[in-house]
């Protein structure tokens, strides 16, 4: 029977989650598998993987093929490194001791440069808001920028709309005044002529 290391797909549409699983590879993609040996979400940055490496040796040995995304998977979290060296063993070219201290070294140089990606992920992501804040606070500025100006044009408009009624205004004040000044001053030689002419 081939057995093939594959994944098989779960999760909901546009969320995929997968099991990593040893199958029959006659079997379909999602139907019965002989067993499970991990979890793959991409949907996190990175990318979480749970695997039992353990097992997944134990069915490299057994002659199981991964798939290309498999193979990847298991060569990420060191399965492959484990089965190769695991096969030095048998040989007799390491001993059980120095083939687990290169693993544990292996793992430990991963384990460093996946903690450097996540650093510099929350990194460009800080950076990432810090800019946008600082966009927004920009544009911020210059929309009450712009309203402070709209505000004082438009008080500037009405007190040019209102400075030409008021000099209308004045105007005709000054010239009924001069109107009435006129009819006074000739009403008052009138009477002066009547008084003269009673006397």
């Amino acid at each position: 029977m081939p057995v093939k290391i594959r994944l098989q797909r779960h999760g909901k549409k546009g969320k995929p989650y997968f099991w990593i699983v040893a199958a029959d590879a006659r079997s379909k993609r999602d139907g019965k598998y002989l067993e499970k040996l991990g979890a793959y979400n991409p949907n996190t940055n990175p990318a979480t993987i749970e695997l039992d490496v353990d097992g997944a040796v134990k069915w490299l040995q057994n002659g199981a093929q991964p798939t290309d995304t498999a193979r990847a998977i298991l060569s990420y979290k060191g399965a492959l490194m484990k089965n190769h060296l695991a096969g030095g063993v048998r040989k007799g070219a390491l001993t059980e001791e120095q083939a687990e201290a290169k693993f544990n070294a292996w793992l430990d140089e991963k384990a460093g440069l996946v903690d450097a990606k996540k650093d510099n992920l929350a990194k460009a992501q800080a950076d990432a808001k810090a800019k946008a804040l600082a966009a927004e606070k920009e544009v911020n500025a210059k929309r009450e920028a712009d309203a402070a100006q709209a505000i004082a044009d438009a008080e500037a408009a009405e007190a040019a709309a209102n400075a030409p009624a008021e000099e209308a205004v004045a105007e005709e004040t000054a010239e009924a005044e001069a109107a009435s000044e006129e009819v006074v001053a000739e009403e008052v030689p009138a009477d002066d002529a009547e008084t003269k002419t009673e006397e």
